[in-house]
């Protein structure tokens, strides 16, 4: 394929899924039904929401730099905040040019190399995943008999085994393969494979390697603070279970991971969560639109802020 068609279909083709799935959302649920629900919504506890969604950014940027320090970095805090709100905003336009920005940011005021910054930020993504892994297997042992009878409800129990034993035989196979081949894009995948596992195991090595995972923690615990107290917000979702909660943080969090900041997708998938508890279309849909508004809302002040006051907080940087 042509190297400027290819270029044009990343940047248009998730715009147009984007676009899709915001009119999905929004077919079976009209605007004002959304509206009717936010004027009666507890503001506050909106507001609540995205003091929680900024502490998290606050604390990613602070935590970048403990994975500065030790190639001999010292990068200003200001940067590194306004760095990682201007990844945000820029991600909403291209999927992952929001980290190229980023790591071009620090060149530019911070004099990093830029092939440094994008492997920290890769490191760091690793330890997000980690975080993400382990919150879906605590989700499943928690809800494994809710998530267990759901899905035998609906699909034939003898298949679902069957299914999972196919699939990891063909994960074994293909191990097995990768393993022992010696072509190059075989030696490509088990070279990629071997960094993202040193990648994550070179946390522990980091000086503030405790201080890095403190922050971790917290970020990832605000992400889940900030939408379980905005569904207090919501009057209809105020007695939603626990699990409700959980399965519908992780099917959102995966939503804004496979599109533009989860534009469209973001409702979608908490209608998807919340449904299998039973929870109405029409309160589902107004929280996820009203839980991605905001927080959008928010990147965009902050990361628009960042990127113009960017050059004038550096103005006399000789870097």
């Amino acid at each position: 394929m042509n190297p400027k068609i290819a270029k044009i279909l990343k940047v248009v083709l998730p715009l147009l899924l984007g676009v899709f799935l915001v009119w999905y959302a929004l077919r079976d649920v009209p605007i004002p039904v959304i509206y009717d629900h936010w004027k009666t919504s507890n503001k506050l506890w909106i507001l609540l929401g995205v003091i929680l969604g900024l502490l998290s950014h606050l604390s990613r940027a602070y935590r970048w730099r403990f994975q500065l320090e030790p190639m001999g970095y010292t990068i200003k805090y200001g940067n590194s905040i306004m760095a990682v709100f201007a990844t945000y905003l820029i991600n909403y336009t291209i999927p992952r040019a929001g980290e190229v920005a980023r790591a071009t940011i620090l060149t530019n005021y911070e004099g990093v190399p830029f092939e440094k910054g994008i492997g920290t930020i890769v490191a760091e993504r690793i330890a997000d995943l980690v975080v993400m892994m382990v919150i879906i297997i605590i989700t499943l042992f928690l809800e494994f008999d809710f998530i267990y009878n759901f899905l035998t409800e609906r699909f034939n129990p003898v298949a679902l085994g069957l299914a999972g034993l196919i699939f990891f035989a063909l994960v074994l196979f293909f191990v097995k393969f990768i393993g022992n081949s010696k072509s190059k894009f075989a030696i490509r995948i088990t070279t990629f494979v071997k960094g993202v596992f040193e990648g994550a195991l070179s946390i522990f090595k980091m000086k503030k390697k405790w201080a890095f995972i403190f922050h971790t923690l917290f970020i990832w615990v605000m992400y889940m603070l900030m939408f379980y107290v905005t569904t207090l917000a919501i009057k209809d979702l105020n007695d939603i279970p626990f699990g409700a909660v959980l399965i519908g943080f992780i099917s959102a969090s995966f939503s804004i991971a496979a599109s533009n900041g989860g534009i469209g997708a973001y409702p979608v998938a908490v209608f998807a969560a919340f449904s299998i508890f039973g929870i109405a279309k029409d309160p589902s849909y107004a929280f996820g639109w009203i839980m991605w508004a905001s927080q959008t809302l928010m990147i965009i002040i902050f990361g628009g802020l960042s990127l113009i006051y960017l050059p004038i907080y550096n103005r006399n940087n000789s870097k």
